[in-house]
């Protein structure tokens, strides 16, 4: 935001400009592509999460900034925790409003059909009766119990995904943070085939044109990337240069 183009009655500041800049390119996202997802809503809400924080949210985002900084380059970015890649204050007749912004963690193609949050403790782990009535509830660990729910995935990816988790853990042990969890989301490939059948009979006849877009960069692991692969390569199919976080189930 050029200071020139601003009103005098809002301010715009970036923290740790240098810091989350490297980030971002050691998550593989070039400038171009953050700006553009940025400064339009639709595709924000496709590539990246936006959070709002308190001020003491920022304050402690910004106290374990370089430790967490340094954890993404010895790591070379691989890693399952948040991908931090901005930071903001924006500031209009001296009310503040502080800006977190994240990589999307579920994938815009392929939906979330169950979702559940982990924590390997059955104390007060259960959803809510009003969280179970939301389209998509957050359900916890007794309902994934309850629901006798299994995960297999191939041995290579279990490998590579408990590497992975055991580091991360260690960090946050290092780091003495003990309130954290395990975000799973459920693509259910049968279904969302059904689901997008039912999409193009209800489509037939219509005219419906391609989606605008922006200028994106051409980095492969950039949102400009993420944002421009609509439909997956197949039923349930998926770029791991894209989808990041995802992992293919087997039978």
């Amino acid at each position: 935001f050029p200071r020139e183009n601003l009103p005098s009655h809002f301010k715009f500041k970036e923290y740790c400009p240098q810091v989350f800049r490297n980030l971002r390119e050691r998550f593989g996202i070039d400038d171009q592509d953050y700006q553009v997802c940025c400064s339009s809503p639709s595709d924000l809400e496709k590539g990246l999460v936006l959070k709002e924080l308190s001020s003491e949210d920022v304050a402690d985002v910004h106290g374990l900034l370089s430790h967490y900084h340094q954890y993404v380059v010895q790591c070379h970015g691989s890693t399952l925790l948040p991908r931090f890649l901005g930071m903001y204050r924006a500031s209009v007749d001296s009310e503040e409003t502080y800006l977190l912004v994240m990589r999307n963690m579920f994938s815009h193609r392929l939906p979330v059909h169950r979702k559940y949050d982990l924590k390997g403790s059955l104390v007060s782990r259960e959803a809510s009766d009003k969280e179970k009535g939301k389209d998509l509830p957050t359900l916890k660990d007794v309902d994934f119990l309850n629901k006798n729910e299994k995960i297999y995935v191939g041995e290579e990816d279990q490998k590579d995904f408990m590497e992975k988790l055991k580091r991360d853990v260690e960090f946050l042990v290092q780091l003495k943070i003990m309130d954290y969890s395990l975000l799973l989301g459920i693509h259910e490939v049968g279904r969302a085939e059904q689901e997008e059948e039912e999409e193009v009979e209800e489509d037939e006849g219509g005219g419906g044109g391609e989606e605008g877009g922006g200028s994106y960069g051409t980095s492969p692991e950039g949102i400009g990337s993420y944002l421009n692969s609509h439909r997956p390569l197949g039923p349930g199919d998926f770029d791991p240069y894209v989808d990041v976080y995802a992992l293919r189930g087997t039978e």
